[in-house]
């Protein structure tokens, strides 16, 4: 969800990667139904497993609860979203959440925007 809102408020002009510490097989059908409402189709995507790699591409890196497997590279900048796993969530929990990460995500990329020249 994360990287497909951000994707939408950032129109071209920040890029995301999404990744986790232990990615599921598949995104879970809550999740792409309530994407789907907000004309997000994650029906096709498939969880990637965070690398050292993608941290180092990245200029912010917006952790969720991973504390110690996430790879920390000196001097980028980290955001942690204590956010819940959808799959223990039912379908207004996981709507919630998607409306929770899009706001966050929203004010992600206003700061990014005021540091960009």
């Amino acid at each position: 969800m994360s990287e497909a809102l951000f994707q939408h408020a950032a129109m071209g002009r920040h890029e995301a990667q999404s990744a986790g510490t232990t990615p599921a097989e598949r995104v879970h059908d809550s999740v792409v139904t309530v994407m789907r409402e907000v004309d997000g189709d994650l029906a096709d995507r498939t969880p990637r497993l965070l690398t050292t790699d993608m941290a180092q591409w990245a200029d912010v890196v917006v952790t969720m609860g991973c504390g110690d497997e996430c790879p920390f590279i000196p001097g980028t900048r980290y955001i942690d979203w204590d956010l819940p796993d959808p799959k223990t969530l039912s379908i207004e929990q996981v709507r919630a959440l998607r409306d929770d990460i899009s706001t966050r995500v929203i004010e992600l990329v206003d700061s990014l925007d005021r540091k960009s020249f």
